[in-house]
């Protein structure tokens, strides 16, 4: 029986905690950095006292540029410490969807590297906000009133780090946050157009980590490679924040690839990790990999039986648990045990945490159904989000009258109260890690002068799991290439949005459907598998 007295309250209880039991031990490695438990407490103390200098107080929006790392780790910890609102910026959007996220969480306060990954930040905000060499806020980002460079120089209305550091020193701390005060807003794409923005508290972000932590059987001494997105929330939830729960080291990539992984689990002898399908691939699969070479225990992963059996095998993590969740859920809504049957773990059957309700229900009705019948995973408890930021409407169509929330996912429960995931009822489409809306693909494609009407959907990838294909009619008269169009949409859309196959096809009609625009996904899935000659999905079983 969990005892949730054991649980930290708030993020920064738990990471003072961290601190306290192990000073001298590394906190975050990656990326040429390296920093102790005690020097990122300090530093992001720092962080906290120049946002409260800088008239940042709870429940403000602060907006975090960075990549995996130390610097995104201080400034995560500096802003929830004050009770402030962390909006992580994932660096893989163009600038006119990064300024969509600046925008739609009322962001007072950008916290940004001048470059990552050869992308110049800098470059980015003077593209979407030209004020930002006179002054702030602006027309374009009315909220925005301070944005810091982490680097020696800045725009004239911007100020450096260093500078932004040197005013707050010696300021006060304000009180510390409440468990229910909001921590995190996290950008999600759902089944729509447009990304909504989950609210999560601190308490679903440390129960959420103490219980995965317990799930995968973590040790004092235990180092962790997590290379998910800290902008994504299993980067911050479930790398982050659950380091500092379980007071372990956390090691780290700006990019992931199947060698630089390998390498780094060997450089830091690390015990665990996490992943999902292409990221277990692209390191079995890799000409560097060694079975049974490393020092893996086992950990997390979002992976499929077969990837699962794999790992275990051929990596010798025999302790490997399954976990299922989205951001909704912040995001783990239950996992199976270090100690479960091996088989149990690779056949993905999972228990949902303590003090959670799990049901399988018909997601017409909401009836609840029987165990063994196919059905929507819904949940209830303290993982559930405090809702979707300034979208009320979404939050009661996501939310039950009596607080279950509707995950959009398919599930099975079996007597014994264990449930394995099957399916999606939503068409996201997952490339990677990434999470893509075929809805925002299409309002983009829709956007050419020169197409009728643009369908996208899922088909699979060898390395990626899915990626999205796309058919497209042009409107009357007109001729357009494939290659013209994603000249068009390169600079509109995230490179992991990008359509990999695509046709012009004259009707609809010629796949058996109307021009409406409610087009069966289904249908133009088997038919894109012909024309583009890939290999059908495995069937969940």
């Amino acid at each position: 029986m969990a005892d949730f007295a054991d649980i930290p309250p708030t993020v920064p209880t738990a990471f003072d905690a961290a601190a306290t039991r192990r000073p001298q031990a590394d906190a975050i490695v990656g990326n040429g950095g390296r920093i102790t438990y005690a020097d990122l407490h300090a530093e992001s103390l720092a962080v906290a006292r120049a946002l409260a200098a800088a008239g940042i107080g709870k429940g403000d929006h602060v907006a975090i540029c960075a990549g995996n790392g130390v610097e995104w780790a201080i400034l995560f910890h500096g802003v929830v410490r004050i009770g402030a609102v962390c909006v992580p910026v994932n660096t893989r959007l163009t600038p006119s969807e990064i300024m969509m996220q600046l925008k739609r969480s009322d962001a007072r306060m950008l916290l940004t590297v001048e470059t990552l990954l050869k992308i110049d930040f800098v470059a980015v905000m003077r593209s979407i906000c030209p004020a930002v060499d006179s002054r702030l806020p602006s027309s374009e980002l009315p909220c925005l009133e301070r944005i810091v460079i982490l680097g020696e120089d800045a725009p004239a209305a911007c100020e450096t780090f260093r500078a932004f550091i040197e005013n707050g020193r010696n300021h006060p701390l304000p009180t510390t946050p409440e468990p229910d005060d909001v921590a995190l807003i996290q950008f999600t794409s759902g089944s729509t157009s447009f990304p909504k923005a989950v609210l999560l508290t601190h308490r679903n972000m440390v129960t959420d980590a103490y219980f995965l932590g317990r799930r995968m059987g973590v040790r004092p001494d235990d180092r962790y490679l997590s290379a998910r997105p800290f902008f994504h929330v299993a980067g911050s939830t479930l790398a982050v924040v659950l380091a500092s729960v379980h007071a372990i080291t956390l090691v780290t990539m700006a990019r992931f690839t199947g060698e630089d992984a390998l390498r780094l689990i060997k450089a830091e002898r690390c015990t665990l990790t996490s992943g999902n399908d292409t990221m277990y691939l692209m390191m079995l699969n890799s000409a560097d990999f060694e079975p049974r070479g490393y020092t893996l225990r086992g950990g997390w992963a979002a992976i499929s039986p077969t990837i699962m059996a794999r790992t275990v095998e051929e990596f010798g993590a025999v302790e490997t648990v399954t976990g299922y969740g989205l951001s909704e859920a912040s995001p783990n809504i239950m996992a199976s045990d270090h100690a479960d049957p091996v088989a149990e773990r690779i056949a993905g059957w999972m228990r949902p945490h303590p003090g959670l309700e799990v049901c399988i229900c018909d997601p017409s009705t909401g009836a609840a159904l029987g165990h063994g019948e196919k059905g929507e995973i819904r949940v209830r408890g303290w993982c559930v989000m405090k809702g979707y930021y300034k979208d009320a409407e979404a939050t009661r169509e996501t939310i039950t009258p009596d607080g279950f929330l509707r995950t959009g996912d398919m599930g099975i429960m079996r007597a014994d109260g264990r449930v394995t995931f099957v399916g999606r009822l939503k068409e996201i489409i997952r490339v990677g890690g990434e999470n893509v809306a075929p809805a925002e693909v299409e309002d983009v494609l829709n956007g050419h002068p020169k197409v009728r009407q643009a369908q996208v959907f899922a088909l699979p990838d060898p390395r990626l799991i899915e990626v999205p294909g796309a058919y497209i009619v042009p409107r009357e008269g007109e001729v357009l290439t494939v290659e013209e169009l994603l000249a068009w949409a390169k600079p509109r859309l995230a490179g992991f949005k990008m359509p990999r196959h695509v046709a012009i096809i004259e009707s609809f009609d010629v796949i058996g459907l109307t021009a409406s625009s409610k087009v069966p996904k289904r249908l133009l899935i088997e038919h894109a598998l012909e024309k583009f000659g890939l290999a059908a999905p495995e069937a969940a079983s």
